[in-house]
């Protein structure tokens, strides 16, 4: 019912920012929430970050605290994650997920809908 697409990744430098974004193409909840997760080569998907709709509430993995945020547009779509002071072990595929609950989800299994993924690498 929901398809979601992130975009933005690519090959940066460490030290350099990128920005991500997150869009779903319907959106009919009356609640909704938006989490980022990666997966590092050799690993399994872990959580980044999620943006609650109402009161713009989120919450970022310890890992990222500090160098990522999470925020919407005035209209709530997209949702970025800007990454900032990026590191090799920052190299993942990063994934945007949603769900129709306004609670800052951080396990894979509270999102329903998921993208395809968007690859970020950062080189030395």
């Amino acid at each position: 019912q929901v398809r979601v697409v992130e975009s933005g990744g690519g090959l940066v430098q460490a030290g350099g920012s990128l920005r991500l974004s997150c869009v779903a193409s319907s959106r009919t909840f009356s609640s909704y929430a938006v989490g980022w997760f990666r997966q590092r080569p050799g690993k399994e998907r872990e959580f980044v970050a999620a943006i609650t709709w109402s009161g713009g509430n989120s919450r970022l993995a310890d890992s990222v605290k500090g160098r990522f945020s999470i925020s919407r547009d005035s209209a709530g779509i997209p949702v970025y994650l800007q990454m900032s002071s990026l590191k090799p072990e920052d190299t993942a595929v990063y994934y945007c997920a949603a769900t129709d609950k306004s609670y800052l989800y951080t396990s894979t299994y509270d999102y329903d809908y998921w993208g395809q993924g968007t690859r970020v690498t950062v080189s030395s």
